[in-house]
């Protein structure tokens, strides 16, 4: 019988115990909901409902049986229990009989939902946390340890202007910059307790949910059980926090595909993170970086699957919140599982300078510089800009770099040019020109790199 079958004359029809039990998915909150009862048991006993010695005997038989839980978590699923709740409550009192059965003495299933789920997110996040920082620290060192190679920005994946690699990198920390400071707001929202708020109106019983809260480590208790019970707010914005950095995780993936390809031949990837053909021998395929840019799809489908599950239920719980937690604890693990592979593949890349620097010069990025030139020697910018088209157009036409046209080619296009157009077209001085706060000058990039290893704590 379950939980609730007091109500109830006939046994539930054996294809709807089936659809209605979440066991399979949510005993991976094994752990979570042992912790809450535990905490449950003592604010129970100082409101003087169990004894302390009650309260001993149901903690020490909890502890039991996380240890049984850590050492084979998989046997819970041999059981046919609706859920984790009541897989641990039919456990504990076979453990101590009739006692096991007094400590579910106001609370429900509604808010011990919540707080279990709230414990397991508060962890995930955690170690999440801690990933995202690995990933710029990967991204700092990689910028370190390559600043001097200079490869084309890129705008409509056209060869735009010279930037360096370590100045990609730098874009790609300030990414995952913001996905670490989301994910810290959503803890923050996140860290408020449930527990107390029973069925949908509170309990009856007198119990200090703030100490309660600070017991489990939240930050206080929430103040509207009507609203505590229905909240998943915090599982949509951990899903989106998710779906943001992922699409960063994908664009970056995007990226490396593209560094990787025969085309642009910028990188080499490890052996350890590719894979060959069946068919053809020479392949060397980036499958970890192909799968992290579809694996994105899958957490955007999540968030969506949140989105619309909650978009039109009435107050308070509904058993459509059940469908919460399949996407969410698939979505966290991908999540988690696409940063480190995206720091192994940063980790084991190299950067092969000549072809990188071979791209910047040939695709014409420095287009802009003699624009440039022309505006300092009184030439409207829009006129300049025309006169630097046509120059492009002479180069390619010669099928040149544009440093290798002759003065009097220069001079065909405007007799202001001089000798000294060559210094200020040069990979080097366009570079350096971007002295602006962001830009990609060197020393601007370095300046970066040293406020970013201080904040991380990189010795």
């Amino acid at each position: 019988m379950g939980l609730w079958g007091g109500r109830f004359i006939n046994e539930s029809n054996k294809l709807f115990k089936e659809f209605n039990r979440s066991l399979s998915f949510d005993y991976i909150l094994a752990e979570e909901d042992v912790i809450s009862s535990v905490a449950w048991s003592k604010i129970l006993m100082k409101s003087k409902i169990i004894t302390e010695k009650e309260q001993i005997t149901i903690e020490s038989a909890l502890f039991e049986l996380l240890k049984e839980i850590k050492e084979n978590n998989q046997k819970i699923l041999k059981s046919k229990c609706e859920d984790i709740h009541s897989w641990i409550e039919e456990k504990l009192i076979q453990k101590i009989g009739i006692l096991g059965k007094k400590l579910h003495t106001g609370r429900s299933r509604n808010d011990q939902i919540t707080t279990d789920l709230k414990l397991w997110c508060r962890k995930k996040i955690h170690l999440l946390l801690e990933n995202i920082i690995e990933l710029q620290k990967t991204f700092i060192l990689s910028a370190e340890s390559n600043h001097n190679i200079i490869m084309p920005g890129y705008t409509h994946l056209q060869r735009a202007q010279p930037i360096t690699f370590s100045y990609w990198c730098l874009a790609y920390v300030e990414m995952f910059r913001r996905d670490f400071s989301r994910l810290k707001d959503v803890l923050k929202r996140l860290n408020v307790s449930p527990l107390g708020s029973a069925a949908l109106s509170g309990t009856a019983w007198k119990i200090n949910r703030e100490e309660l809260a600070l017991s489990m480590g939240f930050d206080s208790a929430t103040n509207n059980a009507l609203d505590t019970v229905s909240d998943r707010d915090y599982v949509v914005e951990l899903l989106s926090s998710a779906s943001i950095s992922m699409m960063h995780l994908s664009r970056f993936s995007e990226d490396i595909i593209f560094f990787n390809s025969g085309e642009a031949d910028f990188i080499e990837l490890s052996d350890t993170i590719t894979s060959g053909s069946s068919l053809m021998p020479q392949k060397k395929n980036p499958d970890a970086l192909e799968l992290i840019r579809a694996k994105c799809g899958r957490v955007h489908g999540s968030l969506i699957s949140i989105l619309v599950i909650l978009k039109s239920l009435p107050l308070s719980y509904n058993k459509d919140m059940q469908e919460d937690k399949e996407g969410l604890f698939d979505s966290i693990k991908t999540w988690n599982d696409c940063l480190c592979m995206a720091i192994l593949v940063l980790k084991n890349m190299q950067i092969k300078n000549e072809s990188c620097r071979k791209a910047a010069e040939e695709g014409y990025s420095n287009a802009t510089e003699i624009a440039d030139y022309l505006v300092k020697k009184g030439i409207a910018f829009r006129e300049a800009h025309n006169i630097s088209g046509q120059l492009v157009l002479r180069a390619i036409s010669e099928k040149k770099s544009l440093n290798e046209l002759k003065l009097s080619v220069f001079q065909m296009y405007s007799n202001l040019i001089q000798n000294d157009i060559y210094k200020n077209i040069t990979l080097e001085s366009c570079l350096e020109k971007r002295m602006s706060k962001g830009g990609v000058a060197p020393s601007q990039v370095y300046e970066e790199i040293i406020k970013a290893k201080k904040r991380l704590n990189i010795f």
